[in-house]
């Protein structure tokens, strides 16, 4: 009896370590505060590659796309032309765009879409901690949140939260 029992935790140990994969093409952090959300009726990986594919439409560069994972990103890019470009990552001027899909329930998704800039340079500090959103008035702040108004028109969820 010990023994079936041993192996069954060993089995079950054994399922849940290749069920389960560690490994994300995701950011080991996640948005910053204030980027735009909505929740829609979509599972993750078609919501990530619908938002990925609409600002593109837009002409912001994407330059990453996992849907398996939920999280797409930009390049840094010259909002006035939707170039990537090599600036000096400094100012409103060039910005990034990222964007992660979160599960919710069943076939349903969270998506939070950051729109960065940097204010300032400090070397001392790791790069992530200098990116912050740009102000709501932003050109690409404000073609972000279009694009959140219209798929929650589109795919809203309609069954409520979790």
């Amino acid at each position: 009896m010990r023994i079936a029992a041993l192996l069954a935790g060993g089995a079950l140990t054994l399922f849940l370590t290749i069920a389960c994969r560690p490994e994300t093409s995701r950011p080991f952090f996640g948005p910053v505060s204030g980027a735009a959300q909505t929740q829609v009726d979509l599972p993750v990986p078609d919501a990530t590659t619908l938002v990925a594919d609409r600002l593109k439409a837009d002409s912001i560069p994407i330059a990453r796309v996992e849907p398996a994972d939920g999280f797409f990103e930009t390049p840094w890019f010259d909002p006035a032309t939707g170039a990537p470009t090599r600036a000096r990552r400094l100012g409103a001027g060039v910005v990034r765009v990222r964007g992660w899909v979160d599960p919710t329930k069943v076939g349903h998704s969270n998506i939070t879409i950051e729109t960065l800039y940097r204010p300032l340079a400090d070397p001392s500090l790791p790069e992530r901690e200098l990116d912050r959103e740009v102000p709501p008035d932003h050109p690409t702040r404000k073609r972000v949140d279009a694009l959140i108004q219209v798929l929650t028109k589109e795919h809203g969820d309609s069954t409520g939260a979790p």
